[in-house]
């Protein structure tokens, strides 16, 4: 599954989050940092639903950027 994810600066790093997976957030120092550690937070998420017995959800958010005209 491919899941988007929502990355957003802050004072000194990034943070991250995946709306389709309520709870299921990162931080990094680096983008590059802020991408890896949101992997890993995903699959410890989905591990976390298997265990537990609950669905998976499906991704259902869509990207796209708006230009100013």
């Amino acid at each position: 599954m491919r899941y988007a994810i929502v990355i957003e600066r802050a004072d000194g790093n990034y943070s991250a989050y995946v709306p389709d997976l309520p709870a299921c957030v990162a931080t990094g120092l680096t983008l590059e940092e802020v991408e890896q550690q949101m992997r890993e937070a995903i699959a410890f998420h989905l591990e976390g639903l298997r265990e537990d017995g609950l669905p998976i959800p499906e991704p259902t958010t869509l990207c796209e950027y708006v230009e100013e005209q």
